[in-house]
């Protein structure tokens, strides 16, 4: 059984494993020990504060198969990005150059530097190991965050952002990033992430050009990947617009990929999960569904095939789920279609 919970200090090894696979361009992952132990710790923290209103909270996730005890996966949320340090995208639109005198009409695509999700809750840190990339795990990595927003709703912000990876080479090398690093700085893109990763962004603010980038004054290879996702990350950006998020024109600084966004209460998750009651019992199975208790520092969720009576506050569950999710007769959990 794959069970989603809230990280804690044993789980150092494999996150650092993780990092380590997760590869270049995976910003919220840099490998560096201490900073990965501050993740760790502030994610302890964060589970154990007592907060109404969103902050600098930051909520860091493992999957867990539950026969072997290894950790095969991370997702995570912030709470509120931007408060401490200034959270930078590039705005794609337009402006129009005409002339009626000379009968010229044109649109130009521009990007802006800006600061527009200021505020705004981050699904982030999505990550799951090549063997585990089936079934439905990937789903339960990234849709448990949906339930857990929900139970805790006034932790997080209205508008929830999540920033998809954009187009880089096995070695590491972006084509956007290529053209901003010949014209205005002096690092490769490995450099620039990893420096974005642990906390050191101010040479953003020094070193960005600070007027609007004629997007057709890029090489053709930057043009191309404006707003496009790493081949690894095409099934996370599908899941996310299948629970609602849209792409409004938002892209990374670096590589720019796609940062999609929705309102939580238009989550196609949030909207359609439903509160039961527990009764630990026997059960004739039904059909896969997610499965959490409402806890905060001790959430579990995980998937299992239940019968749902939606004219029923009572939902049965086994006995290994009750015990996956430390929950028994009488408690209540949140349910969830896949």
């Amino acid at each position: 059984m794959m069970i989603l919970r809230p990280i804690q200090k044993s789980d150092y090894p494999a996150l650092l494993n993780i990092a380590h696979e997760s590869g270049h361009g995976f910003t919220s992952l840099p490998i560096n020990e201490e900073l990965l132990q501050k993740k760790i710790t502030r994610s302890e923290a964060s589970f154990e504060k007592q907060t109404d209103v969103p902050s600098d909270e930051g909520y860091l996730f493992v999957l867990e198969d539950s026969e072997t005890g290894e950790v095969v996966g991370t997702s995570a949320i912030e709470a509120a990005v931007g408060l401490d340090d200034a959270f930078y995208h590039y705005h794609l639109s337009k402006v129009i150059h005409s002339s009626r005198t000379l009968d010229v009409y044109k649109a130009v695509d521009i990007l802006t530097l800006c600061n527009d999700y200021t505020g705004a809750t981050e699904l982030c840190t999505l990550f799951l190991k090549g063997d585990y990339r089936k079934g439905l795990n990937g789903k339960l990595l990234s849709k448990s965050r949906f339930m857990f927003i929900k139970q805790h709703q006034k932790r997080f912000a209205d508008t929830v952002i999540a920033e998809m990876r954009g187009v880089s080479d096995d070695s590491g090398q972006s084509p956007f990033w290529q053209w901003l690093e010949e014209h205005f700085f002096s690092m490769d893109f490995p450099t620039a992430d990893y420096l974005t990763g642990i906390g050191q962004k101010v040479f953003i603010a020094e070193l960005m050009p600070k007027y609007p980038i004629y997007v057709n004054l890029l090489s053709k290879a930057a043009q191309e990947v404006i707003g496009q996702v790493h081949d690894n990350t095409r099934p996370a950006i599908e899941l996310l617009k299948s629970e609602g998020f849209t792409f409004n024109g938002y892209v990374d600084i670096f590589d720019a990929g796609p940062t999609v966004e929705a309102k939580v209460d238009n989550i196609r998750t949030v909207r359609g999960s439903q509160q039961k009651v527990v009764k630990v019992g026997s059960y004739t199975g039904g059909f896969p569904v997610m499965i959490a208790n409402d806890k905060l520092a001790g959430y579990r969720a995980t998937i299992a095939d239940l019968h749902i009576d939606s004219d029923s506050n009572e939902v049965i569950i086994g006995a290994d789920v009750a015990n996956a999710l430390n929950i028994v007769d009488g408690d209540t959990v949140s349910i969830a279609t896949l």
